[in-house]
């Protein structure tokens, strides 16, 4: 069935059509009234070397330097940084932040890059918090912020690094004033109108395939009209000549 075919189904089932559009246009704007707007807000982070460097100088009892851990290999910085978003993206450490996997307050860590594959690649702590409430969304900001550098300075600890060597974390962009996001909600209306119009053109063709057969149906049992009594008697009267 071509395009100029389709519309004449359309029109012929208009009364089909027209009903099931309107109803798509009302559940459509009914899924983008009621799903509530998100709000989202953003800091970034970034890991750095102490200015006195990533070890301790000999002294003439010891002669060997003491070195941070986290700094002894190539990509400390990167693979520190993967060390947190790891650690904060935890359920353990989420449940402590006080986000529970129903609530309406979320958020996420990750070092710029949304796939854990690269999380070495770069040495920033990327914190992203959402919620439904402008102000929580950016206070969940603020609070894995500083979780994020007690973390840092609680695993240094750990691994007895000399305090002058341990990494720091800056803030290189505050946390966002929470902005909207409607995307969601655009999305969703988008997918009920796709649908509705699918089964508005799914009925108006059902309805014409349905018509059809019952007229092929009644034009069978009908059959050939009979001929006319007139010509009838016409025959009969030549016949007998």
């Amino acid at each position: 069935m071509d395009f100029w075919s389709a519309i004449t189904v359309l029109l012929r089932r208009w009364y089909i059509a027209a009903p099931a559009f309107l109803l798509t246009l009302t559940a459509a704007y009914g899924v983008y009234t009621q799903i509530p707007v998100q709000y989202s807000s953003t800091t970034v982070m970034v890991l750095t070397v102490p200015p006195s460097g990533s070890y301790r100088p000999p002294n003439p009892k010891n002669p060997n330097p003491i070195i941070n851990p986290l700094l002894n290999f190539d990509g400390g910085l990167n693979m520190s940084a993967s060390i947190l978003v790891q650690i904060l993206n935890t359920a353990e450490v989420a449940g402590q932040m006080g986000i529970r996997p129903d609530g309406k307050t979320t958020y996420k860590v990750n070092n710029g890059h949304p796939n854990p594959e690269l999380l070495i690649s770069a040495p920033f702590v990327v914190i992203e918090g959402k919620s439904l409430a402008p102000q929580d969304a950016r206070a969940i900001v603020v609070r894995v912020a500083e979780r994020a550098k007690v973390e840092l300075k609680r695993r240094q600890e750990v691994l007895k690094a000399p305090p002058e060597t341990y990494i720091n974390l800056n803030e290189m962009v505050s946390p966002t004033e929470p902005q909207p996001e409607r995307g969601g909600k655009i999305r969703s209306a988008a997918a009920v109108f796709a649908l509705g119009v699918a089964a508005a053109l799914g009925a108006s063709f059902c309805a014409e395939s349905v018509m059809t057969g019952l007229r092929r149906r009644r034009d069978e049992r009908d059959g050939p009209e009979p001929a006319p009594e007139a010509d009838v008697r016409t025959e009969e009267a030549v016949l007998q000549r």
